[in-house]
């Protein structure tokens, strides 16, 4: 705060001068963002990201935010006495633990982010899948990644069928910024838990967004090395599946922003959640932050 404060009223304008033209390029665009990991948790980069947000709606942006929970999910389960357990990324999900998922992603970390927003000034409203119909989904099969004959039974966990982004967009429209938990429902309106990831990616897609940003704990997507891969096509993509670099829960990530970009979306980042701003620098200034995938 010191360095910000010693900064001259010209260098601060000169600052500002330099991002017009990307605020100018993204003018009523929509930007889709899956918010989780440190910046969910620290309270500065809490503040920070809820300014970010509210920052890009005032400047003619569409900010749409796809937030994950996932420790806070564990907390709750762990004050229950049960135990959370991963099959190829995804929760296994059984009846008691969906209750849990909802009251944690629809009820507490939903509102602490919209509360966020609103105190910087922003107009956020909450919404599940369930609202205006947006998320149908299907249980879904969870084929083993190195036997297809398997199938694993992850319990009430969502594949989407489809997305109706009607009360997405009629919000933007009333200049509010949506908040989005990934629960979907089913034919017997039941509920199905989504991978936050997969939920952002097919959003951008449908809503045809111009970036979709997905903040996570790490640099970007990374080698065998511990290198950052700053830019990368579809067919490496596959080769760094195909070798393992890409596992857990990176999988579902990469798989849905590759996705993405292949159906049409401009730009999709996978930025580190962990630096201040992380999401200005990416859309306000030409320095590349995190990995960057396309799909070519």
């Amino acid at each position: 705060m010191t360095d910000l404060l010693s900064i001259a009223p010209r260098d601060k304008a000169e600052i500002l001068a330099q991002a017009l033209p990307y605020i100018r390029k993204f003018h009523g665009k929509t930007m889709v963002i899956k918010y989780g990991g440190n910046a969910m948790t620290d309270p500065a980069l809490q503040a920070d990201f809820a300014e970010d947000v509210v920052l890009l709606k005032l400047v003619g942006m569409n900010p749409v935010v796809v937030h994950g929970g996932g420790p806070q999910i564990e907390t709750a389960l762990n004050r229950l006495g049960k135990k959370g357990e991963f099959v190829q990324g995804m929760r296994v999900t059984d009846a008691e633990t969906m209750e849990v998922v909802e009251w944690v992603l629809a009820g507490e970390v939903q509102q602490d982010i919209v509360g966020l927003i609103n105190q910087a000034g922003g107009k956020a409203v909450g919404l599940t899948g369930r609202d205006g119909g947006m998320i149908r989904a299907q249980k879904l099969k969870l084929v083993d990644s190195k036997d297809p004959s398997i199938e694993h039974d992850v319990g009430q966990v969502g594949d989407i069928l489809s997305i109706d982004p009607s009360v997405v967009k009629a919000l933007q429209d009333d200049a509010f910024i949506p908040v989005i938990s990934p629960i979907g429902f089913g034919e017997n309106n039941e509920s199905y838990n989504i991978n936050a990831d997969v939920v952002a990616s097919k959003l951008a897609t449908v809503l045809q967004a111009e970036k979709l940003m997905l903040l996570t704990n790490t640099p970007g997507v990374l080698d065998k090395q511990g290198q950052l891969l700053t830019d990368l096509t579809a067919r490496e993509i596959d080769a760094l599946f195909a070798d393992g670099t890409i596992s857990g829960g990176m999988l579902p990530k990469i798989s849905g922003a590759l996705d993405a970009a292949k159906a049409g979306v401009h730009a999709v980042h996978i930025i580190d959640g962990r630096v201040p701003h992380a999401m200005l620098l990416e859309i306000l200034t030409d320095q590349a932050y995190g990995t960057m995938i396309r799909s070519h």
